[in-house]
């Protein structure tokens, strides 16, 4: 896509820049490339302790934030309101009533949406955007389903895990949609028969992805000796779904065969009262692991690159994982990831090919498929070869890009 002038769009993410937004920002990089202006836009600020990143300050600096607006803010949506008129009220009363939304406070709720989806219109027509993407199919979707209703602002939906992640008011969501992505194979084929019949009529299948340039080691990757500390990372939030607890529980096995193992976990407590968080340092001290296993918090990506760099293996114990972009990390830095076959991983991870799968809730599996590691540095090594010539094939961040960029110029008329 090369214009003139660039081809303006909102690019909303809800809670920008939280610690797993990494991935958004590559993508809108590779936009821009591309001959874009994504314009980030987003629901409202994360919570302090959620954000790490690098480029974090810089990123809020640039979004507009819908929540808790500004008085110019306010003053344009009941303008955008005022303009739709009617007919787009009564448009949006309708799609409130057809909502699969229980009890009278959700539909409440979605009339203050509408509210919401003026401002976002109102924010469109001021910056200029022919278009909006959504990272989410949650309320950022319902905000965007209103904005098109009330002043015809086209929007697309990227589906990065279960419908059911999401909420309810699917069918409304998605079919005022212009377009969709997925991210994977099996949770395309979910969608399609879950919303067979309120689909837009554009279903792209695009993998997130990572950037290889960033991602290169600056030293061949070398398996452990046998000898000296073993050095295993993991990378994701703190939260149940990850599976940390049975990664640490594999760790405390492979001590117990006398290997002087240790974890490193990146990611912070995203639970009510940091409770997960909680129950990981109690495990730990009842294991006896304290010393071994280091809860590093939210850090920034080149923390994440540096340990991923000083280790022998990546361990990813998730009870359901969409796909995996703390996976792709590892893979593209050479590294052999131990992960669970749960979710769209293994359109991922090729099990003995580029990675070793093992089933969730198995410390016991978890710490076989590191000892095979262990006994066998060349099989670390291919592991970790082949995990790179994976994702530079097929899960880069301009994958994804290539397809939204072609999606909104087949909307707005520019190639």
């Amino acid at each position: 896509m090369t214009n003139a002038q660039p081809t303006a769009i909102g690019y909303f993410i809800p809670e920008f820049p939280g610690q797993t937004h990494i991935f958004f920002w590559r993508e809108r990089k590779e936009l821009q490339a591309l001959g874009l202006r994504p314009d980030l836009v987003s629901t409202h600020r994360p919570l302090q302790r959620l954000v790490s990143h690098t480029w974090s300050e810089s990123a809020a600096q640039e979004t507009t934030y819908l929540f808790p607006p500004s008085l110019a803010q306010v003053a344009g949506a009941l303008a955008e309101l005022l303009r739709a008129g009617p007919s787009a009220w009564m448009g949006c009363l309708r799609a409130i009533a057809s909502a699969d939304e229980p009890g009278l406070a959700a539909r409440l709720r979605l009339l203050g949406l509408v509210f919401v989806g003026a401002e976002l219109a109102s924010c469109a027509r001021t910056r200029g955007w022919r278009h909006v993407h959504v990272h989410s199919c949650a309320n950022a979707a319902n905000v965007s389903m209103f904005a098109r209703l009330l002043s015809g602002l086209s929007y697309s939906l990227t589906l990065h895990g279960g419908l059911h992640d999401y909420g309810p008011n699917q069918k409304n969501k998605w079919r005022n949609a212009a377009f969709g992505i997925v991210i994977t194979r099996r949770l395309k084929a979910d969608l399609e028969d879950t919303l067979k019949g309120f689909l837009p009529p554009v279903i792209k299948l695009a993998p997130m992805g990572v950037d290889l340039k960033v991602l290169t080691r600056t030293a061949p990757y070398e398996p452990w000796s046998g000898s000296g500390p073993l050095r295993l990372f993991s990378c994701g939030r703190l939260n149940p779904c990850k599976g940390h607890d049975d990664a640490v529980r594999a760790l405390a096995l492979l001590r117990c065969q006398g290997i002087e193992a240790h974890l490193t976990i990146a990611g912070q407590d995203d639970t009510q009262g940091l409770s997960y968080r909680g129950m990981l340092d109690g495990l730990i001290q009842q294991l006896g692991l304290t010393g071994s296993v280091h809860l590093l918090g939210a850090v920034a990506e080149n923390v994440v690159r540096d340990e991923l760099e000083r280790s022998h293996a990546f361990v990813l114990a998730s009870l359901h994982e969409p796909l995996g972009v703390a996976i792709m990390e590892a893979m593209a830095m050479g590294l052999p990831v131990v992960v669970t076959r749960e979710g769209g991983v293994p359109e991922l991870v090729q099990d003995g090919v580029d990675g070793l799968l093992v089933d969730a809730r198995s410390p016991e599996q978890i710490a076989a498929a590191l000892g095979s590691l262990l006994r066998d540095p060349a099989l670390a090594r291919s592991l970790g070869e082949a995990g790179r010539r994976t994702v530079a094939g097929r899960f880069h961040s301009g994958v994804s890009a290539r397809i939204i960029a072609d999606c909104v110029s087949s909307l707005t008329g520019k190639t």
